[in-house]
């Protein structure tokens, strides 16, 4: 085996998957990797590395943190962070504070359009994970007010600029790699061929990113172009930085399950594990 996915969600954020049944589908799926990358939560990881460790297959610890430049999400993926920086910690108990509060406004929004969603329901959705619009996107199937979540994130409801969309609010960017580096992890741009839903991340964005430390970018991604994958690729190498390739599985909130579309090359990976070491000794130093 292989394959090296790493973006995976489970039920502890946006993902349908226990981590136990995350690992037992990449095993499946014949991966030798996989980096468990919740939204703004590591509490799926104890059960994740267990559940590795019996099959025998390497779990990397990984998150997807929040982040907003221009009034829009930027998602930043980190790996290999120390699981116990209370200043990284205590960030991710405020997304997800933050995300519950977008969430009940959201839904506040659709109750006020005559739509029957209560935040109850998305919380029991959402089952003790972090609070996303995907919750809010399910609730909105169930009752029947739209046929799919991806009809859910169009611009007549919780899509940006929607009647019912709410705005996040988190760290920049650059203040978020600085926090995610002093806890020792790496830090992996997400998906950004799909940045103000369709549009990607500006490039001269990107640039900047680099210059302010980020370590990779997520390259091959199943909701990026051919073209934009090889732009990233070109893009990263050029700047002398890692990319990877990752299938952002959600379970089956998207059809079909797609845990291992896309993966990362060996010698990627070996970049980013060495990039980690580094940031990891860096984070001892007095």
């Amino acid at each position: 085996m292989t394959g090296i996915d790493l973006h995976v969600h489970t039920l502890y954020s946006d993902g349908t998957f226990s981590p136990g049944e995350a690992i037992r589908v990449a095993r499946e799926r014949e991966l030798q990797t996989v980096a468990i990358t919740d939204h703004d939560t590591i509490d799926g990881l104890p059960e994740a590395f267990q559940a590795g460790a019996e099959a025998g297959l390497r779990v990397v610890p990984g998150v997807e943190f929040s982040t907003v430049h221009d009034g829009e999400g930027i998602h930043v993926l980190a790996y290999y962070m120390d699981l116990e920086d209370a200043a990284f910690l205590d960030e991710l108990g405020r997304l997800r504070a933050d995300r519950l509060s977008r969430a009940e406004r959201m839904v506040e929004k659709l109750q006020d359009l005559g739509y029957p969603i209560t935040i109850e329901r998305v919380r029991e959705i959402a089952a003790g994970g972090t609070v996303v619009r995907p919750h809010v996107a399910r609730a909105m199937v169930e009752a029947g007010v739209v046929p799919s979540v991806q009809d859910a994130f169009s611009d007549r409801f919780i899509g940006t600029g929607g009647p019912a969309y709410v705005e996040k609010h988190a760290l920049d960017p650059v203040a978020a790699m600085e926090l995610i580096h002093r806890a020792g992890g790496v830090c992996v741009l997400a998906h950004p061929g799909t940045w103000r839903e369709a549009d990607p991340v500006p490039m001269e964005f990107i640039r900047e990113l680099i210059e302010a430390g980020l370590d990779g970018i997520e390259a091959r991604h199943p909701e990026h172009t051919p073209e934009l994958e090889a732009r990233f690729v070109s893009l990263a190498e050029g700047a002398g930085i890692f990319w990877t390739g990752s299938s952002d599985c959600h379970g089956t909130l998207y059809d079909p399950v797609r845990m291992g579309a896309r993966t990362t090359p060996p010698d990627q990976f070996e970049r980013l594990k060495q990039r980690a070491a580094e940031l990891r000794l860096a984070a001892r130093e007095p």
